[in-house]
């Protein structure tokens, strides 16, 4: 049992690391970090604009890393505040043309890798794939919240 524990969550890591290693070097061609592929592609997946707020629930990400992410998204002209109001939170968020344009290759840059990390499956294999690894994100969650049964 220890021994798959350790397998489960020694893949998980390194293809966590990965993941982010493949996206600071594809962002740093456009001068951004690897943390605003997430917030990107929810903008671009919400052009009518979403609050910092739903950004936090869509990118599973807490509100200070969110802030930051914003704040460097919009000084490098990715991303605008529109409207005002006195909570940043509730401040609808959108894409400049720019940070469109950008998300938009980001995407296209996702699609080929995901191809490509899966290569040698089959359609049933990753639909079995994916139907595994949400159950268990789903009962590690289950398990975060409730805790261990004895």
């Amino acid at each position: 049992m220890i021994r798959r524990f350790e397998e489960f969550s020694g893949a998980i890591a390194c293809i966590h690391r990965q993941i982010q290693k493949i996206e600071r070097a594809e962002m740093a061609r456009y001068g951004l970090k690897g943390s605003h592929v997430q917030c990107m592609l929810a903008l671009e997946r919400n052009p009518e604009g979403v609050t910092a707020a739903k950004l936090c629930e869509i990118c599973e990400k807490d509100k200070a890393a969110i802030s930051r992410t914003v704040a460097e998204l919009v000084k490098a002209g990715m991303v605008v505040r529109c409207g005002t109001g006195s909570k940043r939170y509730r401040v609808q968020l959108k894409l400049t043309e720019q940070g469109s344009r950008i998300a938009r290759e980001v995407m296209a840059l996702t699609a080929k890798a995901v191809e490509q990390a899966g290569e040698g499956l089959s359609e049933e294999d990753r639909l079995n794939f994916y139907r595994v690894i949400n159950l268990i994100a789903s009962n590690i969650q289950q398990l975060s919240a409730d805790g261990i049964r004895e």
